[in-house]
């Protein structure tokens, strides 16, 4: 039958087009259904992608604006960003690596059936769009439908001064200022990358720090390096009313000490979180158990409906923590499309997922943080080495921040390394392996860490935590 195939997934964002494509490796007839004009999900077209492009952006600024001291000379009058440019740019970028993905559907035979997904039972998927269709999938379907902006009471999103994400990412103006709910990855990267742009900047907070999910320490260092670039910030605080008007938006803002501030902006970007998507997927209607909107699923992925799996930002394990981030949606892709064609079923450990955060300055940590690990009951050794001590830092002026590394005492056993500073996003990867391989801190210290570059500061670290480190 021509609209049989052996697995039909629903969303090709970095879970769904990852399991597509490793499906159709393993020699399975695959296809998969997308409703957006372009291949590659929010990741690609509405999150990491255009968000760190427009970093870059920020960073080239900070250059320029300090051409003096790199020797450069830069004619006519002062640097300032121009929007229509960087836009244009930032589309560029996103443009072709959805075609790029374009490109290893035909190269892997992979099929894209262009419209909305529906569930009907009996492994059957409804399509309706461009051509009204059902596929059939002989062995397994995969949902992977992804998340979308989410807000909070009180606070109601209208996309044009009350904005997500999605907006923010295509304004064509520097806004004059502008204010962030939420002080998690996407807030803390938008709140940085408008205050390079030149806007005036505050972020408001409901839990007690700025990027509550790492380590304390990186924490107050984020809140200290935010402070001296002018960036107001407000933890342990909520907002109880926004407002549009002509002009902005009026907030009111109970802040920590029970007061009400009212304030002013532009804008406000709600950047409280993301809700899975599953309206109109008629997931509960086959079955499939839900929670919250998430679909339940166990270690390995599957729901309890046979032949029916779900990755990424839409599935829950029937408790809260499940990290919503594209590599792990990847990782859970491409398990279930191993598990599918016979191989051997894989699970993913989620202490060893890296997160990082793009700001200025960037953050980069992966498992467990210092209180975690004592929660747990590690007798816990602690190491720190600031980059301000380290050659490549100076030479790049990149000089904020640190690396932290957290082990337990007992057996030496690696437990944690969190950075923030210059290249942490990069310089995770070396920590991804050293957990992956259950390093002890002893054999990161023996591991010969090249010179000039900001990785010595991983291992002064490690140094750092046995009581040896040479430039501290």
């Amino acid at each position: 039958m021509a609209n049989e195939y052996d697995v039909v997934v629903v969303g090709a964002g970095t879970g769904g087009y990852p399991a597509a494509i490793r499906a159709a490796q393993l020699g399975l007839r695959v296809a998969v259904v997308e409703k957006q004009k372009a291949l590659g999900g929010t990741c690609l077209i509405w999150g990491c992608i255009p968000t760190k492009a427009l970093l870059e952006h920020a960073h080239a600024l900070k250059v320029a604006r300090s051409a003096k001291e790199w020797g450069l000379s830069i004619d006519g009058p002062s640097v300032r960003i121009d929007m229509k440019q960087v836009q244009a740019r930032k589309d560029k970028v996103v443009t072709t690596l959805t075609k790029g993905v374009e490109f290893l559907f035909r190269k892997n035979k992979v099929d894209w059936i262009k419209g909305t997904a529906r569930l009907t039972g009996n492994l059957d998927v409804e399509v309706t769009g461009e051509q009204a269709q059902t596929l059939h999938a002989a062995k397994e379907i995969i949902v992977a439908t992804g998340s979308q902006p989410r807000s909070v009471s009180g606070v109601e999103i209208d996309r044009k001064r009350i904005i997500t994400s999605d907006e923010a990412i295509a304004l064509g103006e520097v806004p004059k200022s502008i204010v962030v709910l939420g002080a998690g990855a996407v807030g803390v990267e938008f709140g940085s990358i408008f205050r390079s742009f030149g806007s005036d900047v505050t972020v408001i907070e409901l839990l007690p720090r700025l990027v509550p999910v790492e380590d304390e320490a990186v924490s107050a260092e984020l809140q200290k390096a935010f402070k001296k670039r002018g960036i107001k910030t407000h933890t342990g605080s909520k907002v109880t009313s926004a407002t549009s008007t002509a002009d902005g938006v009026d907030l009111d803002v109970q802040l920590a000490d029970g007061k009400v501030e009212k304030l002013h902006a532009d804008y406000l970007l709600v950047a409280t979180g993301r809700g899975p998507v599953t309206e109109g997927l008629g997931a509960a209607e086959v079955g499939l158990k839900i929670d919250r909107g998430y679909i339940v699923v166990d270690e390995f992925y599957r729901t309890g409906v046979p032949g029916i799996s779900a990755v990424g930002d839409v599935i829950s394990f029937g408790k809260p923590g499940h990290p919503q981030l594209a590599h792990v949606s990847t990782a859970e892709g491409i398990a279930v499309a191993e598990r599918i064609a016979g191989q051997e079923a894989r699970t993913v450990n989620y202490d060893q997922v890296p997160g990082c955060t793009f700001c200025d300055p960037e953050i980069g940590s992966i498992g467990l943080t210092e209180q975690k690990a004592r929660e747990r009951g590690y007798d816990v050794a602690v190491g720190t080495f600031p980059f301000m001590a380290l050659g490549r830092a100076k030479i790049a002026g990149e000089i904020e921040g640190f690396v932290k590394i957290v082990a337990d005492k007992k057996y030496d056993e690696l437990l944690g390394v969190h950075i923030i500073g210059p290249r942490a996003t990069d310089l995770i990867a070396e920590a991804s392996v050293a957990l992956r391989l259950e390093c002890t801190v002893e054999e990161l210290i023996r591991t010969i860490h090249a010179h000039p570059t900001f990785a010595e500061a991983v291992g002064e670290a490690a140094h750092a935590l046995h009581g040896g480190a040479i430039h501290l």
